[in-house]
């Protein structure tokens, strides 16, 4: 029986077959392997079950990528916050303080 289901596959030709992925991944991602705890993977499974289905590795892709936004804006403002107060001769560290320009002592004074 099995030699008569084998023979109907023998008329293929596979001389111009080629090795790989049948379906070409998309521009920009890369296929990997993680290790992630399952309580994660439960989550999003729920998440993506719960706006009616979908992936949910799409889902932990859109976490990953939202994290990595919200933590570059907050590096940015960081930034922009030492540049503005360097003027003001900022000390880094736990002892903050601002130290006054030389206009600002003299207006401190007269009052």
């Amino acid at each position: 029986m099995r030699r008569a289901v084998a023979e109907k596959y023998r008329d293929f030709d596979f001389s111009r077959a080629k090795r790989g992925a049948v379906v070409k991944p998309e521009p920009g991602k890369t296929k990997i392997s993680i290790r992630l705890d399952n309580a994660v993977i439960e989550f999003f499974r729920a998440a993506g079950d719960r706006a009616g289905g979908g992936n949910y590795q799409t889902l932990i892709n859109d976490a990953l990528l939202e994290h990595i936004h919200r933590r570059s804006t907050l590096d940015a403002v960081r930034q922009v916050v030492r540049e503005e107060l360097a003027p003001y001769g900022t000390v880094r560290g736990s002892s903050f303080r601002l130290r006054r320009t030389p206009s600002e002592r003299t207006r401190s004074a007269r009052r």
